[in-house]
């Protein structure tokens, strides 16, 4: 379902439902640099009263869609939230944890459904370093929000 033209060639379509609406409310509300672009409301049966919103959170473009019936979402897909400081990762993880469910490494399962990962930018380039990765990763098992501090000093003391 293409729902704008300006649409990329591939983005994220999420099933929610009856909420889809208010989930792209939402996640404009969390991200800076996001927008809804198009909400259509579905008005003839079967789907009367169902929504297809487009938005675009930091430059990617989403589809929400009051989908019926209703699937459940998997952490096998999650979405990433690269951050560049401490401040950063606290802001999001309050947020996207309200009336959600925190896991553990940075994961959060959002009131939606929908699993994001609030993560250091730093982590990628820490957990390639063969040296160092095996302190960075047995400091990070122990979080369920980041505490970004603490990975570093895992970091620089390994």
């Amino acid at each position: 379902m293409t729902i704008h033209s300006a649409s990329p060639q591939i983005s994220p379509f999420l099933w929610l439902d009856g909420r889809a609406l208010e989930a792209a409310e939402f996640y404009v509300s969390v991200f800076r640099d996001s927008r809804i672009v198009d909400d259509i409301a579905l008005p003839d049966e079967p789907g009367a009263g169902s929504h297809v919103v487009s938005f675009v959170i930091k430059g990617q473009h989403f589809t929400a869609f009051d989908g019926i019936p209703a699937y459940e979402f998997t952490p096998a897909v999650s979405f990433v939230v690269n951050c560049d400081s401490q401040d950063e990762i606290d802001a999001y993880w309050d947020r996207l944890a309200e009336d959600g469910s925190p896991i553990q490494c940075g994961w959060i399962q959002d009131k939606f459904g929908v699993h994001w990962q609030i993560v250091p930018t730093a982590l990628n380039t820490w957990m390639q370093d063969e040296a160092k990765s095996a302190a960075v990763l047995n400091e990070l098992l122990t979080m369920v929000k980041i505490d970004l501090p603490r990975l570093q000093a895992a970091y620089e003391s390994a």
